[in-house]
C-alpha cells in the first residue's frame, strides 16, 4: 500500500469512526449513564468488533452480497429492527438513584457482535474494503483492519468521555431522562440514510 493510499486510509478512518452515528451515540448515553470505566468494555468491543468485521469482510463476506443480493436487503432491515430496539431501550433507561446508573452497560461481547447490525459499521467496512484494498489481498485487508484498530477506539473513546463530562449536567433525573430521549432521537435520525439513500 503506498503512503499516500494509507493517508487517505487513515483520514477516511478517523472521519468515519468520530462522526456521529449508533456505535457513538450509545457510547455517549454510556458514558452519561454508567461513566467512562464501567464503559471501557462496550468501547473495546466496538474497536475490536469492528477490526474482526473489516477482516471477514473482506476475506469473502462482500461476495455474499455481490451473489446473493438480497442478503443485504434483509441485512439492512434486521439492522434497522435492531436499532429502534436499542433506541427504546436507551429512551427508557431508568434514572440515577443515589449517584449510580441502574442497568447494566453494554458488554464487551454483546458490542462486538452489534457491529454486524450496525448500519454504519457495514458502509464503512464495505468502504474500507472495496476503496482502499485495491489488490484485495489478506496483507491490504490487515492493513485497513490495522488502521482502523489504531484510530477507531480512541475516536469512540472521546464520545464516552463526552458523555462522562455530560453527566455532571445530567444529574437532575428529567435532564438525564430528555438526554436519553434525545439519545434515542438521534440514533431513530441516523437510519434516515440507510433507508432512504
Amino acid at each position: 500500500m503506498t503512503l499516500d493510499l494509507l493517508s487517505a486510509l487513515a483520514v477516511f478512518a478517523f472521519v468515519s469512526s468520530i462522526t456521529p452515528g449508533p456505535n457513538n451515540l450509545m457510547l455517549m448515553a454510556s458514558g452519561a449513564n454508567f461513566g467512562f470505566r464501567r464503559t471501557v468494555p462496550h468501547m473495546l468491543g466496538v474497536g475490536l468488533g469492528f477490526v474482526v468485521m473489516v477482516m471477514l469482510v473482506g476475506a469473502g463476506l462482500i461476495q455474499i452480497f455481490d451473489t446473493y443480493p438480497i442478503s443485504h436487503t434483509i441485512l439492512k432491515f434486521v439492522s434497522v429492527a435492531y436499532l429502534l430496539w436499542l433506541a427504546r431501550r436507551i429512551a427508557n433507561a431508568a434514572p440515577r438513584a443515589a449517584g449510580e446508573a441502574t442497568g447494566t452497560p453494554m458488554t464487551f461481547l454483546q458490542a462486538a457482535a452489534f457491529q454486524w447490525v450496525n448500519p454504519k459499521a457495514w458502509t464503512m467496512a464495505l468502504t474500507a474494503v472495496t476503496v482502499y484494498t485495491p489488490d484485495t489481498t489478506l496483507r491490504a485487508i490487515g492493513v485497513v483492519a490495522l488502521v482502523f484498530g489504531a484510530i477507531n477506539l480512541p475516536a469512540v473513546s472521546s464520545w464516552t468521555l463526552l458523555g462522562q463530562q455530560m453527566a455532571r449536567v445530567l444529574t437532575n433525573p428529567a435532564r438525564l431522562t430528555l438526554f436519553n430521549w434525545t439519545m434515542a432521537l438521534l440514533l431513530v435520525a441516523s437510519l434516515y440514510p440507510v433507508m432512504f439513500p
